[in-house]
């Protein structure tokens, strides 16, 4: 006889399968895409301009990671902060049109894309009623999981720290002596965001203070785009508790 908690953490992970390969691919796809766009074909002569996720997988970064930070959820039924990569695009910044303003736009295409996914799955919550019961239980916890991975990879990677996209958006539009120091921030942003992500909460757990800021900082902009977005496509508030209660 099959243990019912294999089966379980089965379900538990197979709503997370489709969110996180169009989540995250797509998310550099979209960078791709921009920049041929706004003159640089790089990514487009690479085959990286393509709604196929298997482009843009990375083995560790759009698998291994978010498999990693799911495993308490699926195991212990705690909750946890998705997050992962996919292989970045190449993008030759010099050969944009208008390099200064186009890399912003180049970087802000990412997290533009996952707020449209977001959009995308929250107005397919309209068709659940339309399914049978086991398929619209499924569906109804897999269109949550898609719309919560989105925003939270959008608002992530917003995050004023290069080389996240909202560090080159920064860059950007900051006065150039500015953005040249925050530039030169670059080679230690990984750094500074592993911290964040790992080195703070285990120091928290260790000393017994809760030191896990992050996803505090980012649940107030988090919130306020899940509600923008339910009152676009016109959700009931049945429909809203719904995808509510499908994230737990």
């Amino acid at each position: 006889m099959s243990d019912p908690s294999i089966g379980e953490t089965i379900r538990s992970f197979s709503v997370w399968v489709l969110p996180v390969l169009f989540a995250i691919p797509l998310h550099e796809a979209a960078h791709g895409f921009a920049a041929w766009k706004l003159g640089d074909d790089t990514a487009y002569q690479q085959g990286r301009i393509s709604l196929n996720p298997l482009r843009h997988i990375d083995p560790f970064g759009t698998i291994l990671l978010p498999l990693l930070l799911l495993l308490p959820q699926l195991l212990y039924g705690r909750g946890a902060f998705v997050f992962g990569y996919a292989k970045p695009v190449p993008v030759n910044f010099g050969r944009l049109r208008h390099p200064r303003r186009d890399t912003i736009l180049v970087a802000a295409a990412g997290p533009t894309m996952n707020i449209a996914l977001a959009v995308i799955s929250a107005g397919l919550v309209h068709v659940v009623e339309y399914l049978p019961t086991v398929a619209s239980d499924w569906t109804i916890k897999t269109l949550a999981r898609s719309i919560l991975l989105n925003l939270i990879l959008a608002v992530f990677n917003m995050i004023p720290i290069p080389p996240l996209d909202g560090g080159r958006v920064a860059v950007g539009l900051l006065p150039r002596p500015l953005g040249y120091r925050l530039a030169k921030l670059e080679p230690r942003g990984m750094l500074i965001l592993l911290i964040l992500l790992i080195g703070l909460p285990v120091l928290g757990q260790t000393i017994g203070v809760d030191l896990n800021i992050l996803p505090r900082l980012l649940e107030p902009p988090i919130d306020f785009l899940f509600n923008a977005i339910v009152g676009l496509v016109g959700l009931s508030n049945d429909a809203v508790q719904n995808l509510q209660d499908a994230l737990g």
